[in-house]
């Protein structure tokens, strides 16, 4: 099962879609002039995680993205939900504690995350990038870090 999950995220990255035309001084803002992302890079993983543990798609999808803006933007919606699907099983968390910042090639600043579910912590990277109108998303993240997170573990 975890195979096919990572499977489908991998192949997912290979089918991006560009669904929207990138419009010079958007600054962030969706067509409906919503802003998406977030101003710092740390605001972007809090938000993203936040929204992870409220399992909350829209504001996953406004907070992950790419240079580009927002994913939701600019990948397929149905493929868009199954890769966030898949990430709100593997980042889903009771706690989390960003434990350093730093910056990574490209652009990107990588934040170390403490991620606690029940008895259980780990520390994977995440990655965030500067987007349209400034605003930062969360580009990528390490899943490795996580994959027995996708597991159904008791509650507290």
């Amino acid at each position: 099962m975890k195979k096919l999950l990572l499977a489908l995220i991998v192949l997912a990255g290979c089918a991006r879609a560009s669904t929207t035309v990138d419009t010079p001084g958007r600054g962030g803002a969706t067509g409906s002039g919503q802003l998406t992302g977030a101003t710092t890079p740390r605001l972007a993983v809090e938000q993203f995680l936040n929204a992870v543990r409220a399992q909350d798609i829209q504001a996953m999808g406004v907070n992950f993205g790419t240079l580009r803006g927002p994913a939701r933007d600019n990948i397929k919606s149905d493929e868009l939900e199954k890769r966030l699907i898949i990430l709100q099983c593997y980042f889903n968390h009771d706690k989390f504690r960003i434990a350093s910042e730093n910056p990574g090639e490209g652009g990107h600043r990588v934040m170390t995350v403490e991620l606690t579910r029940g008895p259980q912590t780990r520390v994977p990277k995440f990655y965030t990038i500067r987007g349209p109108g400034a605003r930062w998303y969360v580009d990528n993240m390490e899943i490795a870090a996580v994959n027995d997170f996708c597991r159904d573990l008791p509650r507290r």
